[in-house]
């Protein structure tokens, strides 16, 4: 159900609530999407993707990892015949529902930022 009517009934706005929370709850970490955009990026190695997320503690992007392994939008991937033995995380192929979601709110804080920008 979208919510482009411009008025809801209680029903589909209880439904909305509840979808929303939902999406918010695995996504909705201060790191979440930033990590995820990372990888959609092409960041597979753990150390790549801390330095491309500055100021992302070691622990932290652990716990995001799990969570989005956890939730099936990444795959860790280990290769045990290397040494050291190597771990990248990879995009699954469900990750790519993101990318809309990840265009358009980024688009949004591009627009925003200029209305505020052009506000002051």
């Amino acid at each position: 159900m979208a919510i482009s009517k411009l008025k809801l009934t209680p029903i589909e706005c209880n439904n909305s609530l509840s979808a929303t929370e939902d999406a918010l709850y695995v996504l909705g970490g201060r790191w979440t999407i930033r990590v995820m955009i990372a990888i959609l990026g092409g960041h597979s190695r753990f150390n790549d993707l801390q330095r491309s997320l500055n100021k992302i503690s070691a622990k932290v992007l652990s716990n995001e990892l799990k969570k989005l392994e956890i939730n099936h939008l990444i795959e860790r991937k280990v290769f045990a015949d290397q040494t050291p033995v190597l771990v990248e995380y990879i995009p699954t192929e469900y990750s790519q529902s993101l990318k809309t979601i990840i265009t358009a709110l980024a688009d949004w804080g591009k627009s925003h930022k200029m209305k505020i920008i052009k506000n002051e």
